[in-house]
């Protein structure tokens, strides 16, 4: 009986079949003059895989399998394929300088299929990095201190693979999102890079790299950020998302040029950081009882001021997220969205684009609206737009960017409201900070004495209303001393201290005069409500924070 070897028979068709379409593939580059490669037997950069998604690959017949900074190495089945000109086209105009090469199909699919490798992260849209829930969750596990951090990202460096760069920004990302860190610093030195978190307001090192991993990783940074590769020169501002589960974790990416080369600030804009109720900002509950008045009111402006990173945009977002009801329409004009509320209008400015904080303002203004946020006042037209709707009928919530309660009535004057309609307009003009407060698990008491206690004294014995002084003890104070549930930093999380002016006539007879924030201080002393100062000792004396934290962003002096 005589019997057939039908496998093998197949594979040496299938081989003779592979050989005959890498030697035509061979011949048809020598005819067009482009190099040809066998990518079956050449190394892939993953990383390289990355310029293009799949679909737009494989649509182009073409394959980038080799990547270096902005030169790029690209298989193409046909450089005359019409579909194939226009993707190496725009390629070059995104800063690529491609070397191309021709490749069989069959080679072309080897690659193609090298996109399933890339389970680190991959891009899903336009400026969107994906990173896995599972990737999250590891690197969660493993992070107990910022010195996790550091070991993570030296491992990969030694491995010397061709997915650690992004492996590098994942674990750099998922650390920040983990430690609940505001913005990631990378600043190029002499001799090398330093990795730096902000951390509850306050920067924080995590590690120093090699320049040339930066290099490196500045392009990955670029690339998701949607920035031209080949621009060194000039400052760069770009974003993209991460999709962590159900979340979407925003991140705005700034570029600026200097002499070691262009550092990188990645701001986090995580929803859940900023998803606050009202009466867990901090505020206290006499001052809180006021808001609560405040914001149910069906027209004038509630201001909230402070510099960048006080927490204004949050304390706005509880303020809608109290008053809120389906009865009611509700509008945001912001630059980012940092948050979506469910129910809520909401729009994102595009000022290249010709809409600003201003002409939003307006087009709101059409759209029948109760309330409307405006993410911050910072010309004079958007503040005239605001004020007239605060006039008309409709509650408006906006930023400024002052130092104090005070301070919003200089500064609305300077952006040339009329002082006779801004008493009018504003209902109350609210300052807050965000001091760190002290964990609660290695806090230190010790006893309130010499210099330290005379500063306390004297700020407590200009609160006009005692009754905020009831069960305040003035005898001890708490010190931060750092243990493994806080990074071993001595805090933990944020607070916000706050300051509020109602308008009042001694308030209104004040800004007709043109007065400086001195004037309206001194006006608003009777209304007897908390200054940063003293809302802040008050927290001190409770153990919430420290008296060296407060100082950090209150002049106690």
């Amino acid at each position: 009986m005589v019997t057939f070897d039908e496998k093998g028979r197949e594979e040496r068709v299938r081989l003779l079949y592979e050989k005959e379409e890498e030697d035509l593939a061979a011949a048809l580059a020598e005819k067009h003059g482009v190099p040809y490669i066998d990518l079956s037997v050449h190394p892939i950069d993953l990383d390289s895989l990355r310029v293009l998604k799949e679909a737009e690959a494989r649509d182009a017949n073409m394959a980038v399998f080799n990547a270096m900074d902005k030169k790029i190495d690209i298989a193409v089945l046909s450089p005359q394929n019409e579909k194939t000109a226009e993707a190496i086209e725009d390629l070059k105009r995104r800063g690529y300088i491609p070397e191309i090469f021709m490749a069989s199909h069959q080679s072309l699919e080897r690659v193609w299929d090298r996109y399933k490798d890339l389970s680190y992260s991959f891009e899903t849209k336009s400026g969107a990095l994906d990173i896995s829930n599972e990737e999250i969750i590891e690197v969660t596990k493993k992070v107990r201190a910022l010195s996790d951090i550091k070991s993570m990202i030296e491992n990969v460096l030694s491995l010397k693979r061709s997915y650690r760069i992004s492996k590098i920004l994942e674990i750099i990302l998922a650390g920040a999102i983990s430690l609940k860190a505001s913005d990631v610093h990378l600043e190029p030195e002499d001799a090398s890079v330093r990795l730096r978190y902000r951390l509850d307001g306050v920067l924080t090192d995590i590690l120093r790299f090699d320049k040339e991993t930066y290099e490196l990783l500045l392009s990955r940074i670029k690339l998701v950020s949607e920035l031209k590769l080949n621009l060194r020169e000039k400052a760069q501002d770009g974003r993209f998302s991460i999709k962590l589960a159900e979340v979407e974790i925003e991140v705005r990416t700034s570029l600026l040029p200097g002499p070691y080369g262009e550092s990188v600030v990645l701001r986090v804009l995580n929803p859940d950081a900023i998803a606050v109720e009202l009466d867990k900002l901090g505020i206290h509950p006499k001052l809180l009882e006021i808001l609560n008045r405040e914001i149910k009111k069906p027209n004038g402006m509630i201001l909230t001021t402070g510099p960048t990173g006080s927490g204004k945009t949050t304390t706005l977002y509880a303020f809608l997220k109290r008053i809120y009801n389906p009865e009611i329409k509700v509008i945001t004009i912001e630059n980012p969205i940092e948050y979506h509320l469910k129910g809520i209008v909401q729009t994102q400015t595009e000022p290249e684009k010709g809409y600003t904080f201003a002409e939003g303002l307006r087009s709101a203004l059409r759209q029948d609206p109760d309330v409307i946020m405006v993410g911050e006042i910072r010309d004079d037209e958007t503040a005239g737009v605001a004020v007239n709707a605060a006039l008309t009928g409709h509650l408006v919530l906006s930023t400024l960017h002052t130092n104090n309660a005070a301070g919003s009535f200089p500064r609305l004057l300077d952006l040339g409201v009329n002082p006779k309609v801004i008493s009018s307009a504003l209902n109350i003009s609210i300052a807050q900070r965000l001091v760190r407060t002290l964990c609660s698990s290695c806090k230190k008491e010790s006893v309130l004495e010499g210099a330290d206690k005379e500063k306390v004294e004297k700020i407590l014995s200009e609160v006009k209303d005692k009754s905020y002084l009831k069960e305040v003890q003035r005898d001890k104070v708490w010190l931060p001393i750092g243990c493994p549930e806080c990074n071993n930093l001595g805090y933990k999380d944020r607070i916000g201290v706050y300051e509020a002016i109602l308008i009042d006539a001694e308030i209104e007879k004040a800004v007709i005069k043109n007065p400086s924030e001195r004037d309206i201080r001194e006006a608003a002393k009777n209304q007897g409500l908390l200054t940063l100062e003293q809302d802040g000792v008050i927290k001190v004396l409770k153990g919430i924070t420290s008296l060296e934290e407060l100082g950090r962003v209150v002049n106690i002096e």
